[in-house]
């Protein structure tokens, strides 16, 4: 990005730069012999959760080394990443109900993925909205703990019109760049908007 825009404004062009190209990944992605031109709902609704992993993943990483080595530093990136992993999981709602019309010509909200992701949505919310009046360093127990709760929630939900993501089965090495090319763009968006946010908002006490 260009060095004479001011940093706030650097941060936020380049996460929505990296949106539009995520965008025009999936949107221009090759078709797939079973769904047809509909997999780039797939594209983008896969690589979106994924995003939304990692950077909830991220998040748990740093909560821990905040609170092994009582870092500062990890402590605030615990709590931006795992504001901006949790956006993005709010944000994959929707776009799972744009891939469910588009590839099921429905919406079948009974269906156990989609509930077990709207369930961890409203707990990761309360959990992040709790943390406001909690010691900063509940932050990184939350992210962690919740990173634990999605791992046993989603291993015994219950696949019924969900497959495994086609995107690591499927032969097709255009499909897969493809998707690992959009996951990427999302990934960069993810981390702008973390420094944007680490730019705007002031240091909580825990970690000055």
């Amino acid at each position: 990005m260009c060095p004479y825009i001011p940093p706030r404004w650097r941060w936020t062009l380049e996460a929505l730069l990296m949106l539009n190209v995520a965008l025009f990944l999936a949107f221009v992605g090759p078709p797939e012999k079973t769904l047809g031109a509909n997999i780039r709902a797939i594209y983008l609704h896969g690589a979106w959760i994924w995003a939304a992993l990692l950077a909830l993943t991220w998040a748990a990483v740093q909560g821990m080394r905040a609170l092994w080595r009582h870092d500062p530093k990890a402590l605030r990136a615990s709590r931006l990443w795992g504001w901006v992993g949790m956006a993005l999981w709010w944000l994959y709602l929707p776009l799972s109900l744009w891939a469910m019309q588009t590839n099921w010509n429905g919406l079948f909200l009974s269906e156990p993925r989609w509930r077990a992701g709207v369930e961890l949505a409203i707990v990761g919310a309360l959990l992040q909205g709790a943390a406001w009046f909690l010691p900063p360093r509940a932050t990184a127990w939350i992210n962690v703990g919740f990173l634990a709760l999605i791992g046993v929630r989603l291993s015994i939900t219950e696949r019924v019109l969900h497959p495994p993501s086609p995107m690591f089965t499927s032969r097709a090495w255009t499909i897969q760049i493809t998707f690992f090319a959009t996951l990427l763009a999302l990934v960069w968006m993810a981390r702008a908007w973390v420094r944007w946010l680490d730019l705007v908002l002031p240091s909580w006490p825990d970690e000055a």
